[in-house]
């Protein structure tokens, strides 16, 4: 018997959008889906004809070697075997179409159709870690407790036999379109498939005892305060399932003196009027420890220096931030009356009297030629 047109089994024209194959397929799916149709032969192949055709449309270069060739292109090009595969096949297969691996018919028919449920998952823990800026900068591997549930080892279990161990328990209901077929989680296990058959001493009724283990946690470079990182498995466990994540938020601890602005980190430093006229040459904290740096004679205040790659690794690759020092020029705000002397003697001084340059640049244009 020769194959039908692919258009025509989706009913599609030649012209038909990728989205408007997609839309055809769902459509014919749904409703020759044999969980609808049960024992019905015809329905089952016009199902798997459908899922066949839109293996070859819903593909750019098949579709195109299926225009040019038709049927007889498909031979040898990975075409589709459709009187083959199981229902299994087709739901794993086109699982996209649907929005998911799993059956593409869960949330039509009220559960896992004719493959079972999903596996149960534990809960998720939730701890926070708190970080300095230096380990935040490097990256650090932190070793924690944590109190987790744990399937006891010493816990023996048996297949449910309410659902045969598929955690769903399935009845055939008659509507309107036909028989249709739900799922529903086995009150019986709870979806785990699973019932305790002899528990360990200490286990509570589910088989699970509390246990403290100590985790390694591996943080890196450059995480910011309120990110939340994942370890898939250190949740807590569950009967029949698998074990939920440990969610990790971090908290930064503030610095006595470096300031972070994204990965660049930040500095004030404040010279007294005698360091910035004369020049000097002084010592400053860094993430790496510290460094002495030099003050140029006539420095003003509000002059920025950069200290390269001093900052923090970007967490997404290996570029480091830099060090921004701020530089202050402090104002004595008591004098003695020979410091004052002194410096009414200077007042006169033409060089005590402001005049910037073109070259002396304000806040907003040093901010600007850093962060441009």
């Amino acid at each position: 018997m020769s194959k039908r047109d692919y258009y025509e089994v989706l009913e599609v024209s030649r012209s038909a959008t990728t989205d408007e194959i997609k839309k055809a397929y769902r459509k014919i799916a749904i409703k020759y889906h044999p969980d609808k149709n049960p024992d019905d032969k015809s329905a089952e192949d016009r199902f798997k004809e459908a899922a066949e055709a839109y293996e070859v449309l819903g593909n750019d270069e098949k579709r195109r070697r299926y225009d040019q060739y038709g049927h007889q292109g498909m031979r040898g090009a990975g075409g589709f075997s459709g009187g083959s595969m199981n229902m299994e096949d087709i739901f794993s297969q086109f699982g996209d179409v649907f929005g998911g691996g799993g059956s593409p018919f869960e949330s039509i028919f009220g559960g896992g159709g004719s493959r079972g449920g999903r596996r149960r998952k534990g809960t998720n823990l939730r701890i926070k870690i708190k970080l300095t800026l230096q380990e935040i900068a490097e990256g650090v591997e932190k070793k924690i407790k944590v109190n987790r549930l744990m399937v006891d080892p010493s816990t023996t279990f048996k297949s449910c036999p309410s659902c045969q161990g598929t955690g769903q328990v399935r009845k055939v209901m008659n509507t309107m379109l036909g028989q249709m077929m739900s799922s529903t989680t086995c009150p019986s296990c709870g979806g785990a498939g699973e019932l305790v058959e002899s528990k360990g001493s200490g286990a509570d009724n589910s088989g699970m005892n509390r246990t403290e283990e100590v985790i390694a946690i591996k943080i890196p470079a450059g995480v910011t305060d309120g990110i939340q990182l994942s370890m898939s498995g250190k949740g807590n466990e569950v009967a029949g399932g698998i074990a939920g994540d440990l969610l990790i938020v971090i908290e930064e601890i503030e610095d006595d003196n470096l300031k972070r602005d994204g990965n660049n980190v930040i500095y004030d430093l404040y010279l007294s009027f005698l360091d910035a006229t004369l020049g000097s040459s002084m010592e400053v904290p860094t993430i790496d420890g510290k460094v002495k740096i030099k003050i140029d004679s006539g420095t003003q205040s509000g002059k920025i220096l950069r200290l390269k790659g001093k900052g923090i690794k970007d967490i997404e690759g290996y570029r480091r931030g830099d060090q921004l020092i701020h530089l202050n020029v402090w104002t004595p705000k008591t004098l003695s009356k020979e410091e004052r002397s002194i410096l009414e003697n200077l007042k006169g001084s033409k060089n005590f009297v402001p005049a910037p340059s073109k070259n002396d640049k304000g806040f907003y244009e040093k901010m600007k030629d850093f962060f441009e």
